[in-house]
């Protein structure tokens, strides 16, 4: 079978009160992205708004000197297009997937956690035992959802985000409207990091974890093995 992905993304464009530009990271959308859909899975992309989804410009530098999946998405007219004019998070069952997928990007911090598209669709996906996974600060999009018992999504399991220590690297610890790290581990998530820009995620349950943008394609090849699917295919 055809692994069946929603990928949910940041509408947020601006940094909280400060106005600073940011959006999903472009390498947390491309690295999984590509890694899916090159091992045979459908993605379907959505986020909080719908249309058009903002990518941080700090993200990408001038074609040619990025990353080769980087340079991949830029010169992809398909996903480029998606990216222009994505469906609403709230459209979709989350229980109807696979798997669900949050990139990241500083400006999941201030629409994932309060938006019920993104809250039902996890915790749909949660209760008909489905995968859960998030790269960087997309795991703000599991802090609101709950479990049926009304315990929190994470509580009690292994995970990991960007951690407080390379928020304060990038000097956004008095920007972001939470520490990541901090409201994870108060959830009751076992949190689980690994040194500033080091590749790491972890797989606990249906949660699949990682760290930074470094992480992206760990993350997707954890999500892939879980799936039964092979990432060489």
């Amino acid at each position: 079978m055809t692994p069946n992905i929603l990928m949910i993304v940041t509408s947020n464009s601006r940094m909280g009160e400060t106005g600073n530009p940011t959006g999903l990271w472009a390498e947390e959308l491309a690295a999984p992205y590509y890694a899916l859909v090159d091992a045979g899975a459908k993605v379907t992309l959505a986020s909080t708004a719908g249309g058009p989804a903002p990518v941080d410009p700090g993200s990408i530098k001038p074609k040619g000197e990025n990353d080769p999946v980087v340079e991949r998405f830029l010169e992809d007219t398909v996903l480029q297009a998606l990216v222009a004019d994505t469906s609403k998070a709230s459209d979709f069952d989350g229980a109807q997937f696979d798997a669900v997928f949050f990139p990241g990007g500083h400006g999941t911090m201030w629409d994932l956690p309060v938006d019920a598209g993104v809250t039902a669709a996890v915790e749909r996906a949660f209760a008909a035992n489905k995968l859960i996974a998030s790269v960087c600060h997309g795991a703000a999009g599991l802090v609101t959802a709950k479990r049926p018992d009304g315990r929190p999504i994470v509580q009690d399991l292994r995970v990991n985000a960007f951690t407080n220590a390379e928020e304060v690297a990038v000097g956004l610890e008095n920007v972001v409207p939470f520490m990541l790290e901090t409201r994870l581990r108060e959830l009751g998530g076992q949190f689980e990091g690994a040194a500033n820009w080091q590749a790491f995620a972890i797989h606990d349950g249906p949660l699949i974890t990682g760290q930074n943008p470094q992480s992206s394609h760990l993350v997707a090849e954890l999500l892939l093995k879980a799936l039964g699917t092979d990432s060489n295919a």
